[in-house]
């Protein structure tokens, strides 16, 4: 009866070749992961770039807006003051999400010559309520609204009513904790949108001022 001799060589090398697929399982995995991380942040930069573009549209279409019914935007003589339309006078307009009622836009000091002039600006805070809130796009069967941005809001304020200057801002919920916006003094929390988002760091705002010329 012969015996067969085990082979120690090939045995040492079958146990360094396990060894090897599993380093290189190992880089593979970290090398997936890491694939993984840098897609999640691509995704995210997309969305607040998405986010972000959207909100200076909406910001730039209440600016034409405003711009177009100079009637009803200048708050100086001969005009009495009838910035009740975009701003509620030096209250501010807040509309988007939360808001439940437009301005009325009336007055009793108003020229009778302004009246199309005022429907039209109670008809463009609507339209732009309805932005702010989506109606852009919905989604099939539910009619969910989603074209806009996470809990846009948009304001309007009278930032220098003898000049006829307004202050228009688009805010929104951001994806990932940045900075807090401020007013220019650096430490007063920008009032659009303050407090709705939980952290402030995920509030993001744009604003513009438009300035509406009296023609002679």
């Amino acid at each position: 009866m012969s015996l067969q001799a085990s082979n120690p060589c090939r045995t040492q090398q079958a146990g360094f070749a396990l060894l090897e697929v599993l380093v290189t399982l190992v880089i593979l995995l970290f090398g997936l992961l890491g694939l993984a991380g840098v897609s999640s942040r691509a995704n995210l930069a997309e969305m607040e770039s998405y986010q972000r573009v959207q909100a200076l549209q909406l910001l730039q279409d209440m600016s034409d807006r405003l711009s177009a019914n100079r009637g009803v935007a200048i708050s100086v003589v001969p005009y009495n003051g009838i910035a009740l339309c975009y701003s509620n006078g030096s209250t501010g307009v807040t509309l988007g999400t939360g808001s439940t009622s437009i301005p009325s836009c009336t007055s009793t000091t108003a020229p009778s010559s302004t009246v199309l002039q005022r429907v039209q600006a109670v008809a463009d805070l609507t339209a732009w309520d309805a932005m702010l809130k989506g109606s852009a796009e919905s989604l099939t069967g539910s009619g969910s609204k989603v074209g806009a941005m996470i809990g846009a809001v948009g304001c309007i304020t009278q930032d220098d009513a003898a000049n006829n200057v307004y202050l228009i801002a688009v805010s929104w919920q951001g994806l990932a904790p940045t900075y807090a916006p401020t007013l220019a003094n650096g430490t007063t929390p920008f009032p659009c949108g303050n407090g709705l988002y939980g952290n402030e760091k995920l509030h993001r705002v744009v604003t513009t001022k438009v300035q509406i010329g009296k023609l002679s």
